[in-house]
């Protein structure tokens, strides 16, 4: 080897050394004698060891590999914990020879070896003495960390080649070695990255990887809800804190080495919520590999962008879909499918079987049509003929289902007998407030056929009686809406609704009343509008805000529907909260070209993410 040569051919270094060679060492220990053996796991430790000194030990210890079995598994494991990141290349490439031979001679080594590599995956723990105590803290500063990944990536497609079989121990290595969600913001950011990383070399490993990041993910999504978010966003002091950098004082809430600086520092505000920063740090690395994997010098690449389609998808439906109330992570397929129409469409199209499915639990089919409903009204990147093709499955599904019932005896208004169906009617009456302008644009006529001929008015006036099931916000707007083009009125079915339902209060903290069972249906929006900061200048150029209908009010003096509680999860229009101004709200204008964190190199896309600075 090249390294060895220019080693060898240099001046000798000035090592001290005890004890016989590895060969000898091993041979007294098999016979019993374990003085040198001892000796020799003693000085491997030296926290001062020398590059010479490691290279004389890696070299004796490749020559009688073969001896290495079971009975020194101590003695391997000292070897593998030397420190060879950040040392001379030539004590690196003698590593990297290393293990390639050991897991070679010896494969019940591999999981040790990959242990070792996948430990080095974070930041190294310093420890920092402040007043006389002892801190440990994230090494965050430490300039050779690109280098060192880089390294530990070089060591995994090592192994990978040399042991075929290697991506069937590593997966559960990766899933052990995930650090805690409390972790700091800098520790998660190069963990994932990492992770992310290792799907370039070993692509089977794609699905479990995005599926055990995405769920770790959630895991912080539910644990910041929409409503503490918003609440640290506004108060002051926070804001304050979030413009000036990392907080130097309260951070009993948080995991030590949340003493590092927060990783998007540089690159935008920060989070007031700490749990908001970190899952933020996680989407906007999650975002820029969606989009590094689907392009390739800046033109889409079908065939990589569908495998990653499928991917995402079928992480979906394991983890994201089943999970009620999650604000941020599933706007990774909303940002995946913004790059061509027909992957929407094929987005769309799998959340209809589900809620047509009845072999799918309800609770399910109810989240699919929330999903529907919520991208519909959400996503500008549709065309009005999509969202028109995707109402004409959901209306006449209605009317069958109607039909079904009329004649039953379950013809009654009951959420746990027909959940999917009042779902899929919020669904429908939430797309229409949306998007009724752009259905009626161009041609009043034949919008206004188009909207006539879904018999709005059968559904608003069935036995099931969706209005009463339906969130009072929607209802409300959704009536003011159809009252205005006389398509069905609904005031009366909500009056009647009014009279019929009693008025339910529970006694909350302080005594005060608080109204219950505003929300049957437990519904929530899972494309509300994204609060994350960072990533989310990658969503909001793609993303349909609430405008206020300029020439159709909600009727302030008809008798108010149920109140919304404070607590349920709506936004724009939903809160009541909607300006009311004639001028209309617009996307905010830009390319998500422009806001990408994502280094814009010469190479493929998972070179380019590979490069992402540290």
């Amino acid at each position: 080897m090249e390294v060895e040569r220019d080693f060898i051919g240099s001046p000798p270094l000035k090592t001290v050394r005890f004890g016989g060679n590895v060969v000898d060492t091993l041979a007294k220990f098999k016979r019993g004698d374990t003085n040198d053996y001892e000796l020799l796991k003693h000085q491997l430790s030296d926290p001062d060891i020398k590059d010479a000194q490691i290279i004389n030990w890696l070299q004796e210890f490749r020559n009688c590999v073969t001896q290495l079995t079971k009975d020194h598994e101590q003695l391997v494991s000292v070897v593998l914990r030397l420190p060879w990141l950040g040392r001379s290349p030539a004590v690196v490439e003698e590593y990297l020879a290393f293990l390639s031979n050991l897991v070679s001679a010896q494969t019940v080594y591999l999981r040790s070896c990959l242990k070792m590599v996948v430990s080095h995956f974070t930041p190294g723990r310093i420890v920092i003495r402040e007043g006389g105590v002892d801190i440990s803290d994230s090494d965050d500063e430490d300039e050779n960390l690109p280098r060192n990944f880089d390294l530990c990536h070089r060591a995994l497609q090592v192994i990978s080649r040399y042991v075929p079989s290697t991506t069937r121990f590593l997966m559960p290595i990766l899933t052990d070695n995930f650090p805690f969600v409390q972790k700091s913001s800098r520790t998660l950011e190069c963990y994932v990255h990492n992770l992310l990383r290792v799907t370039v070399y070993l692509p089977t490993l794609r699905r479990d990887i995005l599926e055990l990041v995405m769920g770790r993910m959630l895991k912080l999504d539910v644990s910041a809800p929409r409503s503490e978010i918003e609440e640290a966003e506004e108060s002051p002091a926070q804001q304050a804190r979030g413009r000036e950098g990392p907080p130097e004082e309260g951070l009993f809430d948080m995991d030590e080495d949340d003493l590092a600086r927060p990783s998007g520092e540089a690159g935008g505000a920060v989070m007031a919520h700490p749990v908001a920063e970190r899952l933020d740090t996680l989407m906007d690395i999650l975002l820029a590999y969606i989009k590094d994997v689907c392009f390739v010098s800046g033109s889409l690449h079908l065939t990589q962008t569908k495998e990653l389609y499928r991917d995402l998808v079928g992480v979906f439906d394991k983890l994201v879909l089943p999970t009620h109330a999650c604000c941020h992570v599933q706007f990774a397929l909303f940002y995946l499918c913004s790059f061509r129409l027909g992957l929407a469409e094929a987005f769309l199209e799998h959340l209809w079987k589900t809620v047509q499915n009845p072999s799918h639990p309800p609770v399910l089919r109810q989240a699919a049509a929330a999903y529907v409903g919520s991208f519909l009204a959400r996503a500008n990147f549709l065309s009005i003929t999509t969202v028109k093709a995707c109402l004409d499955l959901l209306v006449p599904w209605l009317h069958r289902y109607i039909d079904s019932q009329d004649a039953g005896s379950r013809a009654f208004c009951d959420v746990s007998l027909h959940g999917p169906f009042y779902s899929a009617c919020q669904a429908v009456f939430y797309t229409l407030i949306f998007r009724h302008q752009q259905i009626l644009e161009g041609s009043l006529r034949q919008g206004m056929a188009y909207l006539q001929q879904m018999n709005l008015e059968r559904i608003v006036m069935c036995q099931l009686n969706p209005l009463k099931v339906c969130l009072p916000a929607i209802t409300n707007m959704f009536a003011a809406i159809t009252r205005k083009y006389q398509l069905v009125f609904c005031y009366t079915i909500i009056e009647r609704n009014n009279r019929l339902t009693l008025p339910a209060v529970r006694s909350g903290q302080g005594g005060e009343s608080l109204p219950v069972n505003t929300n049957p249906l437990d519904s929530f929006f899972p494309f509300d509008p994204y609060l994350l900061k960072r990533s989310g200048k990658l969503i909001e150029p793609i993303y349909q805000v609430w405008e206020e209908p300029g020439d159709c009010e909600v009727d302030g003096q008809k008798k108010p529907v149920r109140q919304v509680s404070n607590g349920e999860e709506e936004d724009d229009f939903l809160q009541g909260e909607t300006p009311h101004h004639d001028s209309l709200v617009g996307v905010t204008p830009g390319s998500y070209d422009s806001h990408l964190r994502s280094p814009s190199s010469v190479g493929s896309p998972p070179i380019a993410f590979l490069q992402r600075p540290f």
